[in-house]
């Protein structure tokens, strides 16, 4: 049976630099607050009247561009986001017409909050393995700001905007590839982490609006709890049911959601803090972006036969883990 491995990646972020500095002037914080609860030094900002898909658009292009990929071969684009340009049509399909993708090309988008890109180059792999698709494009575009009030210390200084493109491929080689997936879902997680108005439970509002329902609203202490719980259960599960120990591993690359939970998941984990990719100091958390953003970042270092976890929380609750060897 074929493998899906993935063939190319690429990023996007926006120019604007919000730093520390400036955000303690926009709300009552400082470098030093920011720093030691999350390890953020500052975050990109798409300050342009334009939606998440202007940076899905910029990955897409630059993924094409460097894998030297003909837009009319890609089957399929899957666009994770958490900030749709609109609630429709699909955020998929205006990066699709901006991409020159959308002549013999389907697409769509899913939501998995800050778990989306593991939860989705898992479904790029299924359909590479059917035989259904060949090419599959995983976008993740996300336009933080777009959901955060900049009234609230403990949420805004935690996001970014960025973009991350991946592309998957079929190989007949079973030692390269997208290997495992193990994925969770409770509910239960609603009231800790929601976006409180503006879908059909809660519609937009005069009253929404006036009670600044339109935002990220995140209880950190409990998040902080179940992130850290379940990105450790879900890797080491993994590694458990494919035989492997932090040893057998080259890479471990978390979500960039705080810089203590990434801590805290490795340590537990006992892995080399070597191994663990970060680079949510420049960033902060850019929810389904973050992982493909690393990854673009550190993709140097990765060698053909490299083992590699990644793993990501977010709302619903959902988390994951996914393990992959370099090809």
């Amino acid at each position: 049976m074929l493998n899906a491995k993935i063939t190319g990646i690429a990023s996007f972020v926006p120019d604007y630099v919000l730093d520390n500095e400036e955000l303690s002037r926009i709300v009552d914080t400082n470098d030093e607050w920011i720093t030691q609860r999350v390890g953020i030094k500052e975050r990109r900002i798409l300050k342009m009247d334009a939606g998440s898909s202007y940076m899905g658009i910029k990955a897409v292009s630059k993924l094409l561009a460097e894998t030297d990929t003909n837009p009319d071969d890609v089957d399929l684009l899957i666009c994770v986001t958490s900030n749709p340009d609109y609630r429709f049509p699909s955020t998929a399909s205006v990066i699709m017409h901006g991409t020159g993708l959308e002549k013999k090309c389907y697409g769509f988008d899913i939501q998995a909050a800050c778990a989306g890109f593991i939860v989705a180059t898992y479904m790029a792999n299924a359909y590479i393995k059917s035989g259904l698709y060949k090419k599959v494009i995983v976008v993740c575009a996300e336009k933080m700001s777009s959901m955060t009030n900049y009234e609230d210390r403990a949420t805004c200084p935690l996001f970014g905007d960025a973009a991350g493109a991946v592309l998957l491929e079929p190989t007949d080689d079973t030692t390269v590839g997208i290997i495992d997936g193990l994925y969770h879902v409770d509910g239960t997680g609603l009231p800790h982490l929601v976006y409180k108005a503006g879908g059909s439970a809660r519609p937009a509002s005069h009253e929404t609006v006036d009670a600044r329902e339109h935002f990220v609203y995140q209880e950190g202490r409990a998040v902080y709890r179940h992130a850290v719980i379940d990105m450790f259960t879900a890797s080491r599960d993994i590694m458990a049911r494919n035989g492997l120990t932090v040893d057998d591993i080259q890479f471990f690359i978390p979500h960039q959601a705080n810089l203590r939970i990434i801590e805290a998941v490795g340590s537990r984990l006992g892995i080399d803090p070597d191994k663990v990719l970060v680079n949510i100091q420049k960033y902060g958390n850019t929810s389904a972006a973050s992982i493909p953003l690393c990854m673009d970042e550190f993709k140097s270092r990765f060698k053909k036969g490299d083992k590699i976890v990644l793993t990501a929380f977010g709302a619903g609750f959902t988390w994951g883990a996914e393990y992959l060897i370099w090809g």
